[in-house]
């Protein structure tokens, strides 16, 4: 049968009682990136953001800031790495639920920290953003204060901050300066 047959269908959830998902259309998935029926995840990556947003789903975030489930994943995955034990434990689950069709060892492209070579947990957070010329103005006064070395970068950094439209903070990560 053909992906349309699906439309405004629904699944059970195989692990949670009750719960049913939508099945929805996305213009990502494609039979050259694989089966066309996929899970959502909208708190990890941008096009299921974008699919969950356009139906109006929630964007639930059920990892924390370090990789781990949290208790909103349920008594069974919190406090478990979503990369390590939390995996097996998603499987185990999946068994115990006569769900598991297949599973295999499957080496995953996943995007990698620079720094520390390991993968990367795409995830919602919370951010701010602001667009005025008082933070911009305020920025670029601290940073004529700060000792740059070599001093050729100060102008480099005011002009990157002078052609900045929007501004994001966040405490995700510590950056610095040259």
């Amino acid at each position: 049968f053909s992906g349309a047959d699906l439309a405004d269908g629904s699944c059970a959830h195989p692990t949670i009682s009750g719960r049913v998902s939508p099945l929805l259309p996305a213009n990502h998935v494609t039979m050259t990136k694989g089966t066309g029926l996929v899970h959502t995840a909208p708190a990890h990556g941008m096009e299921d953001y974008s699919v969950a947003s356009h139906h109006q789903l929630p964007t639930d975030c059920l990892v924390d800031e370090s990789g781990y489930f949290t208790e909103a994943a349920g008594p069974e995955l919190k406090n478990k790495n979503v990369l390590e034990e939390g995996n097996e434990a998603v499987i185990k689950m999946l068994q115990a639920a006569g769900s598991l069709l297949k599973e295999e060892k499957y080496v995953h492209s996943y995007p990698y920290d620079w720094r520390t070579k390991k993968p990367i947990i795409i995830r919602a957070s919370k951010q701010w953003f602001v667009n005025t010329a008082d933070v911009k103005a305020a920025a670029q006064d601290v940073l004529k204060k700060v000792k740059v070395i070599p001093t050729s970068a100060v102008n480099r950094m005011l002009e990157m901050l002078d052609r900045r439209t929007f501004w994001c903070i966040s405490r995700q990560r510590c950056w610095g300066v040259p």
